[in-house]
């Protein structure tokens, strides 16, 4: 039998691959996860053409956060439930069927947050126009940023070699991934040269950093400083030229 200690986070990083570790085994193994993480990124990508208050993007947040959750605690409790019942038991029925009743509760809920949100927005869609997403670079920011952060850990998750973490190591650096995306940003929004040579200089600083330190190896770096690259790219024009 195990120690107890086997089971206890010792350091703060070791608690955030754990937490990590379970958001992709119910990425891998939950297809209703799956799907509304999709749902979320897909509403991300829609909520760049509107300009949203404040108060309305941290409603969306706070709403997709509660569905993703819950398909969490549906995943825990099913796991559980398995683990304590190897045959049918009517109890143990009780406990999935709560579980997955909390899912529908918070999918219902998004459907309306999204209804009250999104509807009067869609109807002027063509009073709107594509250009608002010009007049949100915070939102662009954000949103490329929150996006380089899925792809990485996907990638890591999809590819993993046996080495590494989800936070420090991988198939792809993380870190490499965020500096050159920001970098990136910052000569989309400076729009001038030495801000721009000076933001790609601490991304390199940054990449070379994870090489020195025998975490990540060259091609993992330069992965990553692509995918960040992209992202932006993709984000800041190609994107608001659709």
């Amino acid at each position: 039998m195990k120690n107890n200690k086997d089971f206890k986070n010792t350091n703060l990083i070791e608690s955030f691959n754990h937490a990590i570790d379970g958001l992709i085994y119910s990425f891998k193994n939950e297809n209703n996860f799956k799907r509304h993480v999709f749902m979320a990124i897909l509403v991300a990508l829609l909520s760049l053409f509107f300009n949203f208050t404040r108060l309305e993007m941290a409603i969306l947040c706070i709403t997709i956060t509660l569905v993703i959750l819950a398909e969490l605690l549906n995943t825990t409790i099913e796991k559980i439930v398995d683990l304590i019942y190897e045959y049918y038991e009517p109890r143990a029925k009780i406990a999935k069927d709560v579980g997955a009743g909390a899912v529908l509760v918070t999918a219902l809920n998004s459907l309306f947050v999204g209804y009250f949100i999104f509807y009067d927005r869609i109807i002027r869609i063509t009073e709107i126009g594509v250009f608002k997403i010009k007049k949100s670079p915070v939102h662009l920011a954000f949103i490329a940023l929150v996006i380089v952060i899925l792809i990485t850990l996907i990638l890591k998750s999809s590819f993993y070699k046996g080495k590494g973490t989800h936070l420090q190591g991988g198939t792809v650096s993380g870190h490499s991934a965020l500096a050159f995306c920001l970098a990136t940003i910052i000569v989309f929004l400076a729009n001038n040269t030495l801000i721009s040579i000076l933001s790609y200089f601490l991304a390199f600083l940054v990449a070379e950093s994870r090489v020195e330190s025998k975490i990540h190896s060259l091609s993992e770096v330069i992965f990553g400083g692509i995918t960040g690259f992209l992202v932006a790219t993709i984000i800041f024009k190609l994107l608001v030229r659709f």
